[in-house]
């Protein structure tokens, strides 16, 4: 923990952690608008924008390789924070379930009382999986639809329909994380940014990592 003025801040996520979202946020956002003209010619005027039909395919290639870069990165520059993620997010527990039961009452506005959470969340946690899910459709779909010619003709007539699918999916997943993350917890949008958060949002969102926290504070005292 570190105090620095009011209120006090406490570390969150590394560079290497922010760093590996914000490739995987924009590549995604590249990806989505590059496929639109793709998809339907209702968005053929976004056509211009990348100089045409093959400027969009070009960008959307270039998208889709640095679309997979967030893994390697998380791997080279924060194994630290790749290990807390993949733990965390498998780590599925009976606070988890009571935060989803009584999530939509604060989604709502309404009084929740949700039980302290992990380091992510329960929702968080589903949010994750989602995120790997739709990244395996479209990235395992998008190397097929790229080198047809490597796969069977099957595995090719599959892939579209998979990559759709995956598309869609993880647009709504997205809008629904952008959603959560500025309209109900804005706080959260500092860590993200600059990694630290407020010891206020920790203890209130994330109870049981503050606790944590708390824990590891006193130890150093003690050693110190």
């Amino acid at each position: 923990m570190s105090n620095r003025g009011n209120p006090r801040m406490v570390k969150r996520f590394n560079k290497g952690f922010i760093i590996s979202h914000w490739v995987n946020a924009g590549s995604f956002f590249i990806l989505y608008i590059s496929a639109l003209p793709m998809y339907t010619e209702f968005f053929d005027w976004l056509y211009p924008v990348f100089g045409g039909p093959a400027g969009a395919r070009l960008v959307h290639r270039i998208a889709a390789v640095i679309f997979m870069l967030p893994l390697p990165i998380l791997i080279f520059f924060d194994r630290q924070g790749l290990r807390r993620w993949s733990k965390n997010i498998f780590s599925w527990k009976k606070h988890d379930i009571q935060f989803l039961i009584q999530f939509p009452k604060e989604f709502f506005g309404l009084k929740a009382k949700t039980p302290k959470q992990d380091f992510f969340n329960g929702g968080e946690k589903i949010n994750s999986w989602l995120m790997i899910v739709t990244a395996i459709m479209l990235i395992g779909s998008g190397i097929v639809m790229w080198f047809p010619q490597y796969f069977p003709q099957g595995f090719v007539l599959w892939a579209y329909p998979v990559h759709n699918v995956g598309l869609g999916l993880s647009a709504a997943v997205a809008i629904a994380h952008i959603y959560m993350s500025v309209k109900l917890a804005k706080p959260s949008l500092n860590g993200i940014f600059k990694g630290d958060v407020t010891e206020k949002y920790a203890e209130e969102h994330h109870g049981r990592w503050y606790d944590e926290l708390k824990e590891e504070d006193k130890e150093e005292r003690k050693l110190g």
